[in-house]
């Protein structure tokens, strides 16, 4: 299993998990046309594979939001049979027109024209439109946990608490069934399209009517304790590295703190997302580096450690890893292009704005052969 670097067309933090090695059944070559054995089909398809796609949010924002014409396509139609994704943020989407299939671990869900979905972080899904159906859909990708923690922080609830509260299964429903949740969420696209003067104030605004009406909704409808949301354990050790990135930690420190053995957890753990744990954390590292250093003048030695690499050696190695430079050299780039994080992979997928690309190129592919 290996990590190469894509650039995503619009910008966000994605990289691509090369795992052709871990799929025999799976073939990379589009143009041959390949189709796929039912009897292999089956056998990929029982390993549940999942991909995290990763998205940058914008500094001091909370809202990232994905509008506009390129989200209106068939979608799945370049996606691998039974594929599932996960975000790192809550997925908002909408649904304007169009029909298909929203699947989940455990279920799956027919969409159609003025539905809209609520999927937080780390649940896994995928949207597939019907065969030939050319579906309209928009999306926002919310940070609630900087924004409960940041904002929030004086209510009457714990942070931790409220999370933990408002975070559940994802779902799907109608705007005419849910008229004010749906006209809350219309307002907070609009707020994005307009971008009008004071609009990230009211966004914030928005977002604390949107904690209360999922506040309003948990408490209506509880989650049973034995509903398989994700993987329990994976979803414990992505918490516990979100948390503790910065520190000394080890697979056998994150191992533990989800209750299982090392050699246990490696194993669930690669089955579960197709990365190895100490590539996530790697990654996780690189991507806050990254951060730091668009925003402080820190030596490269002082941003590796506070990020979580106990040497410059390290930092320096594991970071060209990712993005094919040193940091210093990043670094350097960054202040001279100012081009940020799109151009470079810390997370294992590219976005869902890399299909219209891939899309594109396959069709391209197509072309050449007829030609």
């Amino acid at each position: 299993m290996t990590l190469r670097t894509v650039c995503s067309p619009e910008g966000n933090v994605c990289a691509f998990l090369n795992t052709t090695e871990s799929l025999p059944f799976f073939t990379n070559d589009t143009k041959s046309g390949r189709t796929f054995p039912q009897t292999e089909m089956r056998k990929c398809m029982k390993k549940n594979r999942l991909e995290f796609r990763y998205y940058e949010m914008p500094a001091e924002e909370y809202v990232l939001a994905k509008l506009g014409t390129g989200w209106e396509q068939e979608y799945g139609v370049s996606e691998e049979p039974g594929l599932l994704h996960f975000h790192n943020y809550l997925e908002i989407g909408w649904c304007y027109h169009g029909h298909g299939t929203l699947s989940f671990a455990d279920r799956q869900l027919r969409y159609g024209d003025a539905m809209f979905t609520l999927i937080p972080k780390n649940v896994p899904h995928t949207t597939n439109s019907d065969p030939g159906n050319i579906c309209k859909w928009e999306f926002l990708f919310i940070d609630l946990d900087a924004f409960v923690n940041r904002e929030l922080s004086d209510w009457r609830i714990r942070p931790e608490e409220l999370l933990k509260r408002i975070e559940g299964e994802g779902i799907l429903l109608r705007q005419s069934e849910h008229p004010r949740l749906a006209a809350l969420l219309q307002m907070i696209f609009s707020e994005c399209r307009d971008e009008s003067p004071y609009y990230k104030d009211a966004l914030k605004g928005y977002l604390r009517v949107l904690v209360i009406e999922l506040l309003r909704r948990s408490s209506a409808f509880p989650v049973e304790e034995g509903q398989r949301r994700f993987n329990g354990y994976i979803s414990t050790a992505l918490q516990y590295i979100a948390t503790h990135y910065a520190e000394d930690i080890h697979v056998s420190d994150i191992a533990a703190n989800s209750g299982l053995s090392e050699s246990h957890f490696r194993r669930l753990f690669e089955e579960s997302t197709n990365m190895k744990p100490v590539d996530y954390l790697n990654m996780i590292r690189v991507n806050k580096a990254c951060e730091l250093m668009c925003s402080e003048e820190a030596p490269m030695s002082e941003i590796g450690q506070s990020v979580g690499f106990q040497t410059t050696s390290s930092f320096n190695r594991n970071f060209k890893a990712l993005t094919n430079i040193t940091p210093l050299q990043w670094k350097m780039r960054e202040m001279r292009d100012g081009i940020g994080l799109k151009n470079y992979d810390i997370s294992a997928k590219r976005g869902w704005e890399a299909l219209t690309r891939k899309n594109a190129t396959k069709k391209s592919d197509e072309t050449e052969e007829l030609l």
